[in-house]
């Protein structure tokens, strides 16, 4: 054999070896985990979404709300989760201590599938399931759930078209903004309304502490945005990323909260302006004073007034209902407290929003402090001055509230 042949030989067999060891590598790699292998996602790609968001920008310039139809945002699969802000809810067992996070890590992709399911359950806690003495935490992660399905089952079946409207400013009328730590709070008056704007503030870093901060000035004043003064922009942005929550009462109780706070003490406002009209109305042979100065009404006049479908004056925030307030069958909270439990509810929301650990909910009550606070008997007292017609009425106009946040009928005699 001559010296070219065994050449072109030994180039064939080296040829060989390298196709061979080139086929068994692309053979190893096809039997590997491909999540192990695929590319890592940029920021604001998520895995396993209908609908894909680009990562939205932490500071939206503010902008004046616009008056057409906004398009309700996916109700929680659309939802930012790659975002890392002081904000971001990662439902972890609150007393847990963290390690030190590399800022530069990526996640892999069942990571990031793991932290959408996490975020869709904002109430979930993703680690110990025991959260803390004697199970509380995940005593709380359970009530959050039920509350939320209970919720979301009566809107299907009494508001299953709610679902499908668009989102108007008026209904996020009611919703305040706390953009550093990402919450969206609806607000019910008599239901905490006026510490929780305090716990607000003081998240968004205007006030030091929740003491120092005035009725008047939480109530009156300027510092907190509504969600309906963003544009069209802002408010479906905020809607898809924040965590949104509002807290309910009992209803009787509320009613009657409202009725003792405006009716039996002097006031500028309701006295003139509602006290006036109902009098004038509901009350035969009443007095000049009273005609005068609307005050002194009644809870059976008030009442009347309430369920009377020709009212002399309209409704008022205070006694409206929930769902007028906060329109929980089309924008999907994310947390429902109860007044009933307002102490443990709040703080368990302040720490899954990683608020401060010394910030907890106030317990004072500013205004007619020496009043004890509107209790189940004492609504009771209330309405045992109404008739059983009347109380079956009042029932009735409360009655999506009593369905949707899961209340007991309060009088055994309403059906």
């Amino acid at each position: 054999m001559t010296l070219q042949a065994r050449t072109m030989r030994l180039t064939c067999m080296f040829s060989s070896i390298l196709l061979f060891g080139a086929a068994g590598l692309l053979l190893f790699i096809s039997l590997q985990d491909p999540t192990e292998l695929a590319p890592q996602q940029a920021p604001g790609i998520k895995f396993n979404l209908r609908l894909q968001q680009p990562q939205p920008h932490k500071g939206l310039p503010p902008g004046t709300s616009q008056h057409g139809d906004l398009q309700a945002p996916a109700r929680r699969d659309s939802a930012d989760v790659s975002s890392q802000g002081p904000g971001g809810v990662h439902l972890t067992e609150p007393d847990q201590p963290r390690g030190p996070i590399n800022p530069g890590a990526r996640l892999r992709p069942r990571q990031r599938r793991r932290r959408l399911l996490i975020k869709k359950m904002p109430a979930a806690i993703a680690t110990n399931s025991s959260g803390g003495p004697d199970g509380r935490w995940a005593r709380l992660q359970r009530s959050q759930q039920e509350r939320k399905r209970v919720m979301r089952e009566a809107c299907a079946k009494y508001r299953a078209s709610s679902s499908r409207r668009a989102v108007t400013p008026r209904h996020v009328s009611r919703i305040f903004v706390e953009d550093r730590h990402r919450v969206l709070y609806c607000e019910v008056p008599k239901a905490g309304c006026s510490n929780w704007k305090r716990v607000l503030m003081v998240l968004a870093g205007l006030a030091g502490s929740t003491a120092h901060l005035q009725h008047d000035a939480v109530h009156y004043g300027s510092a907190l945005r509504r969600l309906d003064t963003f544009d069209r922009q802002g408010i479906l942005h905020r809607l898809g990323t924040y965590t949104k929550m509002l807290f309910v009462r009992e209803p009787f109780e509320r009613l009657v909260s409202a009725f003792r706070d405006k009716f039996e003490h002097p006031n500028s406002y309701y006295h003139p302006v509602f006290g006036k009209a109902i009098v004038a109305r509901y009350r035969a042979n009443a007095s000049r004073e009273a005609l005068r100065t609307g005050a002194g009404v009644r809870f059976p006049e008030f009442v009347q007034y309430l369920l009377d479908v020709h009212r002399p004056v309209g409704m008022d925030i205070h006694w409206d209902h929930v769902g007028r307030l906060c329109s929980p069958c089309l924008i999907d909270y994310d947390f429902v407290g109860r007044f009933e439990s307002m102490e443990d509810d709040a703080n368990f929301f302040l720490r899954l929003v990683r608020a401060p650990a010394n910030l907890t909910f106030p317990r004072f009550k500013d205004r007619h402090s020496q009043e004890a606070r509107t209790t189940a008997p004492i609504a009771r007292r209330y309405f045992a001055q109404l008739s059983p017609l009347q109380r079956q009425r009042a029932y009735d106009f409360y009655y999506m509230d009593y369905l949707m946040f899961n209340y007991s009928k309060p009088f055994a005699d309403l059906y």
